[in-house]
């Protein structure tokens, strides 16, 4: 491969609408649009559009000069040195400029206000090639012909290797880097990126994660948008995501939707899980009830230590929180509680029933959450079992739950830093 050189640099704002003239002068028309290919590592133009409602090309290879003042070309015009835009080719301008992208390495949605164009050579040939978007503030500025306002204000640019096509060009540009990138991002960040995006463009996007992606990512949302979310995807594809979500929160989401739609999801899940959620649906939405999870760890009181760490690895990716873990009996009567360190720290073959606390604090699933918060806040506890009125474990409430529900206008950083301090002070806890 030779030596590639830069000719110059120029935005697209800079020559659109400038005049085209031919090798004899005369003035052909304006630059209305240029046509560029992807089918290489750098995305490179084809050709210009030079009059409204005409989609014919002059090729790229034709241009001799190109500035701010005009575009000249190195022959005269006819309409034979024309193509015609290709199948695997574009218009840049009505594709990228003012559409709102999802830049993801600022994991936020920015707006393509100009393009960064660069002339080439290599191997004795021309190429004008995209090297960046600009989604700054100047951008806008220079294309209102005010750029002099803000110049003391920094370009800011993506350059085109975030940039992938869309399969539909006349969508809004996708901004990505390869899929293993797009999996370091939070699913709070990719959460965010949705919750802005339009109906399309929201689609679009669930649809390049993989399901553990638009799993997590679902349950950071506001719960009106994860409403939103499961009302606009596919049935299939919705039950599929729910299945995979904490029991209670499928229940707040279908608790939100009509009868018939959310009877008709609960149809398309799994039995097991179906049922899970359609007993939480049960209960008022201020009980103990309702914001129980029935993902929790319940051990036979036979095990022994070993045994139970053994099953914790298969248990374990399932439920909620493993701080506790709740011994039960063959009827699922809870029998006792115990904490991960005394599990891990116990000799192997220690049974449970041996290490176990008899003594435990639980709640009522008719129980107001009002009186869960405070029994919570006074034992200095991350999750409490719930048990009816035979003391049979139906499921547990953890801190994470209360707190949203009785102080939702705090932040998730706000919840994240208190859940820290109660980590610690439930070393105090009944599991103690």
């Amino acid at each position: 491969m030779g030596e590639v050189k830069v000719l110059g640099e120029f935005y697209f704002s800079q020559i659109l609408n400038k005049p085209i003239r031919d090798a004899q002068g005369r003035r052909i028309g304006r630059v209305k649009d240029m046509a560029m290919r992807w089918d290489s590592l750098t995305p490179h133009v084809t050709g210009i559009k030079f009059a409204k409602g005409v989609q014919d090309l002059i090729p790229i290879e034709r241009v001799s000069t190109l500035n701010q003042e005009e575009v000249q070309l190195s022959v005269a015009f006819s309409p034979e040195i024309t193509d015609q835009l290709e199948e695997d080719e574009t218009f840049i301008g009505k594709w990228l400029l003012d559409k709102q992208i999802i830049d993801l390495k600022g994991s936020k949605l920015v707006r393509v206000n100009d393009l960064t164009l660069s002339w080439i050579t290599r191997d004795h040939r021309r190429f004008m090639v995209l090297v960046a978007v600009d989604i700054g503030l100047r951008g806008l500025f220079r294309r209102l012909g005010a750029e002099f306002l803000v110049k003391r204000i920094e370009n800011n640019f993506l350059g085109w290797q975030y940039i992938k096509p869309l399969e539909s060009r006349n969508s809004a540009l996708q901004i990505t880097r390869e899929k293993e990138q797009l999996r370091e991002l939070h699913p709070a960040d990719i959460a965010d990126l949705l919750e802005a995006l339009g109906y399309k463009e929201r689609t679009d996007l669930i649809n390049t994660l993989d399901s553990q992606q638009a799993i997590d990512a679902l349950a950071e949302m506001e719960l009106d948008v994860q409403v939103e979310v499961i009302n606009q995807l596919d049935e299939n594809i919705a039950s599929d995501l729910l299945e995979e979500m904490p029991a209670d929160e499928v229940a707040d989401i279908l608790g939100e939707l009509s009868a018939e739609k959310s009877e008709e999801l609960l149809n398309l899940m799994e039995s097991e899980d179906a049922e899970d959620v359609r007993e939480l649906m049960k209960y008022n939405e201020d009980t103990a009830g309702a914001l129980m999870t029935t993902e929790y760890i319940g051990l036979p009181l036979h095990l022994t230590a070993e045994e139970a760490i053994n099953k914790l690895r298969e248990l374990a990716p399932e439920a909620e929180t493993i701080y506790y873990l709740f011994v039960v009996d063959d009827e699922e009567t809870l029998e006792g509680v115990l904490s991960l360190r005394e599990l891990i720290i116990a000799p192997p073959s220690t049974q449970l029933k041996e290490l176990m606390h008899k003594k435990i604090v639980h709640t009522h699933p008719l129980e107001n959450t009002e009186k869960v918060a405070d029994t919570m806040n006074k034992y200095g506890l991350l999750a409490i079992p719930v048990v009816d009125d035979e003391n049979k474990m139906l499921g547990i409430i953890t801190v994470d739950d209360i707190l949203e529900l009785l102080i939702p206008e705090r932040g998730k950083s706000d919840l994240d830093s208190w859940l820290v301090v109660r980590k610690r002070q439930a070393k105090r806890g009944q599991a103690e």
